[in-house]
């Protein structure tokens, strides 16, 4: 995998100074831990959408499925613990604290705690490692309405790291799993050697999201970029494809597929969703050889959580089945040595001590910005207040300690507007 360590000359602007961090925050979205839990978790995730309980327990079938449980819990444990002992290895003394957004430990609870022990300028690590509204944004707005709620502003300063989408720490593992994945399809399709590959396709898959959001993602005031598909989340999991099937089998067919759909069928969200793609490629046409064998990528998930043991490994993996798809689901990050290393790596590039000044990406769109350009991936729903965020707009911005980015007017003159503290 080709790895670049050169500057992105749009993104630098929004690159963070080094500073002292005294606790890590573990981020992630939550999840129940038992059937009683499953309606008050999803009454957490609509909240304030008005969706009936008659409604949510329709769409709660893939939990109950499991007991109620939630696999997202038991990852993050694990990538809690995995953290921890790489820090304890590398003598990095920084507590790792883990707080949700939509279950226990709940993230105003955790931030509480954390200035409680005594800490009192934390670096924020979360799950989601693309760009738009909910993988990005929202945790900002969380930390944001946290510190608002808790009395925390201005005593507690919380930091994030950059999205972390082109990462080696996070594509490798990806690498690796593709390679795997290819060879036991070849296998099983009796072509070691690659003499049916025009019959095997690659499927990376991640979450759909509203176009809207989409379309949002990775806009801002002065952002100089256009995104391929339009959008920044799109064209970051397009990136990353190319940068894996580049490494581990640039001849093999590829698409970016979607899943995980939800909310009302009349708005639109990013396709092709996964089964609808698999019956299409199944069934050939329009100059294209039917597939007989396929490497699905969660391309989109840091850890197997009910996105992916359920949408993937049942319903996607059961659709190949039907279809006599030869397939195999590759592994998500999750502990995987490089990626927990590379979770330090990305906290070194933020901390005064044994800070990393080069920052490796795996593809042109990064490393992405530490500090978001103001109105980054809109909240459509109105402004809260935020963190990591740079100049003011509509937003609250929270415990930023970045200039306020350059006017686009004057980057095109070649000149720079006035630097003020956000």
């Amino acid at each position: 995998m080709a790895v670049s360590v050169a500057p992105n000359p749009v993104t630098e602007a929004g690159r963070a100074e080094a500073a002292e961090y005294d606790a890590i925050l573990l981020a992630s979205f939550g999840g129940p831990e038992g059937q009683d839990d499953v309606l008050p978790f999803l009454r957490n995730v609509t909240r304030g959408r008005g969706i009936p309980d008659e409604r949510l327990e329709a769409v709660s079938h893939h939990y109950r499925a499991f007991g109620g449980i939630s696999p997202i819990n038991a990852q993050n444990r694990a990538l809690k613990a995995a953290l921890e002992a790489e820090l304890a290895a590398q003598s990095i003394d920084l507590p790792v604290y883990w707080g949700n957004r939509n279950w226990d430990p709940y993230i105003p609870q955790t931030l509480q705690d954390i200035y409680d022990a005594g800490h009192r300028k934390v670096l924020m690590l979360t799950t989601s490692v693309y760009s738009c509204y909910s993988s990005c944004r929202q945790y900002r707005e969380d930390i944001g309405v946290a510190l608002t709620e808790t009395g925390l502003a201005g005593r507690l300063r919380v930091d994030k790291v950059r999205q972390y989408f082109d990462h080696p720490g996070f594509v490798a593992p990806f690498v690796e799993g593709t390679s795997a994945g290819l060879k036991t399809v070849r296998e099983a399709l009796g072509a070691a050697d690659g003499s049916r590959d025009s019959e095997i396709r690659v499927l990376f898959s991640t979450h759909s999201i509203p176009t809207r959001d989409a379309e949002a993602a990775g806009r801002s005031e002065g952002e100089p970029r256009e995104f391929e598909g339009g959008s920044a989340y799109v064209a970051q999991h397009l990136a990353n494809a190319r940068a894996i099937m580049a490494a581990v089998a640039p001849h093999v067919a590829w698409d970016l597929v979607y899943q995980s759909r939800s909310g009302a069928p009349h708005i639109p969200w990013l396709e092709p969703d996964i089964n609808d793609h698999l019956d299409a490629i199944a069934a050939g046409g329009e100059g294209r050889q039917a597939v007989k064998g396929t490497v699905i990528v969660p391309l989109g998930f840091v850890s197997d959580h009910m996105e992916v043991v359920w949408d993937l490994d049942t319903e996607a993996l059961d659709k190949c089945r039907e279809l006599g798809i030869e397939a195999v689901r590759v592994p998500t990050p999750g502990v995987h040595r490089e990626f927990v290393a590379g979770l330090v790596k990305l906290i070194s590039e933020r901390t005064v001590d044994r800070n990393l000044a080069q920052r490796p990406h795996a593809t042109d769109l990064g490393p992405w910005y530490d500090v978001c350009r103001p109105g980054c991936c809109e909240n459509f729903r109105g402004a809260k207040p935020v963190i990591a965020e740079a100049g003011t707009g509509e937003s609250i911005v929270l415990g930023a300690t970045h200039d306020a980015y350059p006017d686009a007017t004057a980057e095109r003159q070649g000149t720079s507007a006035p630097g003020t503290e956000a």
